[in-house]
């Protein structure tokens, strides 16, 4: 009758009576003698099991009998708890609390979670892959400039598109979440998504979304502008209507920073963070990150003030003016490096040069285009013709990243002087610095040399001028398999490697991580795949470039400073493999850096 929810049980003692159940006597007043037994049965076997046990057990005619005991299911945040209060109890040892919370458990922690109760009663409308863990409940908005209105008006918007991208990062920041119809776990929407810790389901293939009628479909269901939807973005799952939502507080946890003290006493391995606005870096610091692994400068370029002048460098006719619009940014850029250098007060910070096609900066509306004609004295038809130039078949293989610096090497000169500037300027305060200039995508040693030569010009040329000697290294991000084949030949020059496993899984693979969401689910459903590989290190295909990587470029630099900054460097058995192949240290989203404590044991 109790398992079948037929029978309501009465609490065990006083001090277990809920508002449902105070008209009920406990077991501890109707029967204390049996109630004492229990007790102390329920104690002989927590120190017995050295855990918290669910106990079953019936009473017949007074007589207390046994049923079973198996380990008890808990919450993340009871498990953190109890993790705690076991050690020093003396019940267990450190490394045994430390193991006994699972690095999924501490998301309840760091992220506000949909009420599982109200969960269960809720209406489910789809399911999609959980990108980005927590719960968000707001209105259904479709555009980024709609939810950016919606949110001044003080109203809270779930961001719905069919796919974003670099230009809907001002309406992803204010929406209490992100729900897409496409991509997969490192889409644009997922990375942005988790490096805010902001709630996130992509590749949600049920919607049909309509932007211009500003509706979306499932089966029968239409969800217009407005309409409530709750996500919990840990189970992929979306809600129709509002849900209730349990806050986060990990820094009112006293429990949860003991543990994590804990962690650090064993593990081996350092832990980063991947940001580029002083706010996430201090977010991070927060929560314990011993520097930046990956700054992504592009998503330094998309503020109005910002843009049109990244807009004027690739409509530039010839290389004085694109080198004048480029010198534009490098006020900005100097103010973001100052800003992230002073937060990180000395730790490492890894900064990734200019990485995305430029046709990203330029999409476009036709009146977008008539405005950016008139603000740059550039014909709309130019615009177009370029932006047309700028099409490429496959863009995540064509012109983007140390190609884009090789065909443009303004662009390098500027980004460095900019890191290199604001170092210079804080090695004369006294504040210690540590850039690491990445240059991405490199397949080629000569590649590296290229860019390599202009970063160490630049640099020779900061420290003469501010007559100070600039603490940096300059490295490379190993994303292209040839390269993980002649990492020796890179690391000739290169003072460090981070892998960017995302595009190493891609390309390895042969899969677009942003068109997976048509047949990945089967593969999974099917057994073709045992798991994600954007989710998970496929440790036996991609695993095995990673490790030659390591060891090609430490025959060459045996010092060979390592990491990891795809998304995998949150993930629980990634971290493990980063660790067993001999990596420094690993580096992914503030929000997911706790999780890395517990995955290393």
């Amino acid at each position: 009758d109790v398992v079948a929810g037929i029978r309501t049980p009465s609490p065990l003692n006083k001090a277990t009576k809920t508002e449902g159940t105070m008209d009920h006597k406990s077991l501890e007043e109707v029967n204390p003698k049996a109630y004492k037994k229990l007790d102390a049965i329920r104690l002989k076997l927590e120190k017995h099991y050295k855990d918290m046990q669910d106990i079953e057990f019936t009473i017949e005619d007074g007589e207390l009998w046994m049923l079973q005991t198996r380990t008890g299911k808990r919450t993340g945040t009871a498990a953190v708890r109890m993790a705690v209060e076991m050690c020093e109890s003396k019940l267990i040892d450190k490394k045994t609390a430390i193991k006994r919370v699972k690095p999924e458990q501490l998301d309840e922690l760091l992220h506000p979670m949909l009420d599982p109760d109200a969960e269960k009663k809720a209406t489910l409308l789809a399911k999609g892959l959980p990108a980005g863990p927590g719960g968000g409940v707001g209105q259904a908005v479709f555009t980024a400039d709609d939810a950016e209105t919606w949110a001044k008006q003080g109203k809270r918007v779930i961001l719905v598109r069919n796919e974003t991208s670099p230009e809907d990062v001002h309406g992803m920041h204010v929406a209490e979440a992100i729900l897409t119809a496409k991509g997969g776990m490192t889409s644009h929407a997922a990375l942005v998504a988790r490096g805010w810790g902001k709630c996130c389901i992509v590749g949600c293939a049920a919607l049909n979304i309509d932007a211009r009628a500003k509706t979306m479909t499932v089966g029968n269901t239409v969800i217009r502008e407005g309409d409530w939807v709750s996500m919990n973005g840990s189970t992929g799952k979306v809600f129709l209507g509002q849900v209730g939502v349990l806050p986060a507080q990990p820094e009112k946890n006293k429990w949860y920073k003991k543990l994590m003290g804990w962690a650090d006493e064993f593990r081996q391995i350092n832990v980063r963070t991947n940001a580029e606005r002083p706010e996430d870096a201090a977010q991070a610091i927060a929560f314990g990150a011993e520097g930046i692994g990956l700054a992504r400068t592009e998503h330094m370029f998309f503020e109005p003030e910002r843009i049109i002048h990244v807009r004027e460098m690739i409509l530039a006719s010839d290389v004085a003016t694109r080198r004048e619009a480029v010198m534009k940014l490098l006020p900005f850029q100097k103010k973001d490096f100052l800003g992230i250098f002073k937060v990180m007060a000395g730790k490492p910070v890894t900064i990734r040069l200019l990485d995305p096609p430029l046709h990203e900066f330029v999409t476009l509306t036709d009146a977008q285009i008539n405005e950016l004609s008139k603000q740059i004295g550039v014909s709309a038809q130019q615009i177009k013709n370029r932006i047309n130039q700028l099409h490429e078949l496959n863009p995540m293989l064509g012109h983007r990243g140390c190609r884009l610096g090789i065909a443009y090497p303004e662009i390098t000169e500027m980004q460095a002087r900019a890191i290199l500037v604001a170092a210079a300027e804080l090695t004369k305060q006294k504040v210690k610095v540590l850039p690491e200039i990445m240059i991405p995508l490199v397949g080629h040693e000569n590649e590296f040399k290229n860019q390599e030569a202009i970063v160490r010009q630049v640099a020779a040329s900061v420290e003469k001028e501010y007559k100070v000697k600039i603490d940096y290294l300059v490295g490379t991000m190993i994303e292209i398999p040839r390269a993980a084949l002649v990492a020796n030949k890179i690391a000739e020059k290169a003072e460090f490697f981070s892998f960017g496993t995302n595009d190493l899984t891609q390309m390895g693979f042969g899969f677009s991580r942003d068109d997976i969401g048509g047949f990945l689910p089967y593969y999974l459903e099917n057994g073709i795949l045992p798991q994600d590989p954007f989710q998970a290190i496929d440790q036996e295909g991609i695993g095995q470039l990673i490790d030659l990587g390591i060891k090609n470029g430490r025959s060459t630099r045996p010092a060979l400073k390592v990491g990891i900054c795809g998304e995998h460097g949150g993930e629980a058995s990634s971290v493990k493999f980063c660790h067993r192949v001999g990596m420094n240290y690993v580096s992914c989203s503030p929000f997911r850096r706790s999780e890395e404590h517990t995955s290393e044991l």
